[in-house]
């Protein structure tokens, strides 16, 4: 790698302090960098939730490297195909031939029957303005035994409309079809990971009688279909707000956002929503609520003055995890992020106020090449902050890793513990594509 050699490297529009800092957005848009931190998911982990699925991705070569290299990864390359297209097949109008006839040929020589197909488009297909009615029409009556769904990967679109993830999380059920309501079934939606079997939103669920679904749960397609019979979808991902509207307009099912949050009163208050939906009374979280505050006050106790820095891709709420933080004694030195969620704007002007000095740095702009680094022990919490702080002492988490409620505070308290006394090689855990899938790697 160059760098410029007899001048210091300049730091604004990459770090700012937080007194200093604008919301939601600190830092201005331009040219990115993508850190060599791999554990959030994409579009090809998330596709592959869906059993007894194949993946089709019709885009050019240079595109394709990205997403088969994902596949291969997480061992997954049987369930996955693709369609290149060329420069012919802009130029020659055909588009639709060929992805009918690519589509066609790839399901006539896969091993085994598909029962559902994941067809990925990419930006060129919008920049020649395809007939995509009629590919999906066609797909439809020749392999009526197969139900075939659009997704897309259109990164030109990244900036404008929906974002990526969102895009997936409503198709990831646009397979669903209307059925007669189970009273007794309830499902968690739009999340990449399971959430954990301890939480207090599971025992709700599963201690009066109700079945708790999500995606893990299912065998086979089938149980997929079945969780149209769900009368309430609960969301605690903001990217899956969406899915949820979605869903409600398409098949009547309500749903309830539980946001993600890391403060006491906030969390009771969703557990009352939820018991409220449930038609239940509101479980006694005093017990819970005091192993919380114990794990805190232990790791609080361990951990001391160590400086630690989070960054965005370990939960949903970064905010309101660094102010927990904060309010309990931990030393929170600096944030990695490009934005925040609208919902922790109340916690960022907190953090203002009473800890001005705290440094957010963008995770994305390119100069954060050369600013990573550190000479004292930090405790990072998230794969990008250990990667920008320099540091093999941090907690490998992503997506916040299904830890929600009192129960997940708990959790993460006893992974900033061991993060604290036990290195890990940061080169080498954080290159695994999608936390939680199967690496080859």
């Amino acid at each position: 790698m160059l760098k410029r050699v007899g001048k210091d490297f300049n730091t604004e529009g990459v770090r700012t302090l937080i007194s200093e800092a604008h919301f939601p957005a600190p830092f201005h848009e331009g040219l990115e960098y993508s850190s060599p931190a791999r554990g959030t998911w994409n579009i090809v982990h998330t596709g592959m939730l869906i059993p007894e699925s194949h993946q089709i991705f019709v885009c050019a070569l240079g595109c394709l490297r990205g997403v088969v290299l994902t596949a291969a990864e997480m061992n997954a390359l049987g369930r996955y195909s693709s369609i290149q297209i060329r420069e012919e097949n802009v130029l020659d109008g055909g588009m639709e031939d060929l992805m009918i006839e690519g589509v066609t040929d790839i399901i006539h020589k896969l091993d085994y029957r598909p029962r559902a197909i994941l067809l990925f488009i990419s930006c060129q297909h919008f920049f020649l303005a395809y007939d995509q009615k009629l590919v999906f029409e066609v797909l439809r009556e020749r392999f009526p035994d197969i139900c075939f769904t659009d997704c897309y990967m259109i990164p030109t679109l990244r900036k404008s409309g929906l974002t990526p993830d969102q895009k997936m999380r409503i198709q990831m059920y646009s397979m669903w079809e209307k059925r007669p309501f189970d009273q007794k079934k309830v499902n968690l939606i739009g999340s990449n990971l399971p959430t954990s079997r301890t939480s207090e939103l599971r025992r709700m669920v599963e201690d009066n009688g109700i079945s708790f679904w999500d995606l893990y749960r299912c065998k086979d397609f089938d149980d997929y279909l079945a969780m149209a019979e769900a009368p309430l979808n609960l969301v605690y991902e903001p990217t899956a707000l969406l899915a949820a509207e979605d869903l409600k307009k398409r098949l009547g099912q309500e749903y309830l956002y539980l946001s993600f949050t890391y403060n006491f009163e906030e969390l009771e208050y969703n557990y009352h929503l939820l018991a409220d939906a449930l038609g239940i009374e509101t479980p006694d979280f005093t017990e819970d609520k005091r192993r919380a505050e114990e794990a805190i006050s232990h790791a609080a106790a361990v951990i001391g003055d160590t400086p630690i820095a989070v960054d965005y891709t370990f939960t949903f709420r970064i905010l309101s995890f660094v102010r927990m933080l904060l309010e309990n004694g931990f030393h929170v030195t600096e944030i990695y992020a490009d934005a925040f969620l609208p919902e922790d704007e109340d916690n960022f002007r907190w953090i203002q106020e009473h800890y001005p000095d705290i440094i957010i740095s963008a995770t994305n702009r390119p100069m954060m090449r050369f600013l990573h680094g550190a000479e004292k022990k930090i405790l990072a919490i998230g794969q990008k902050a250990a990667y920008f702080a320099g540091t093999d002492y941090f907690v490998n988490v992503a997506e916040s890793g299904g830890f929600y409620g009192f129960d997940g505070i708990v959790q993460i308290m006893q992974l900033m513990e061991d993060a604290f006394y036990n290195k890990k090689d940061r080169r080498i855990v954080i290159q695994k594509k999608g936390y939680g899938c199967e690496s080859c790697l």
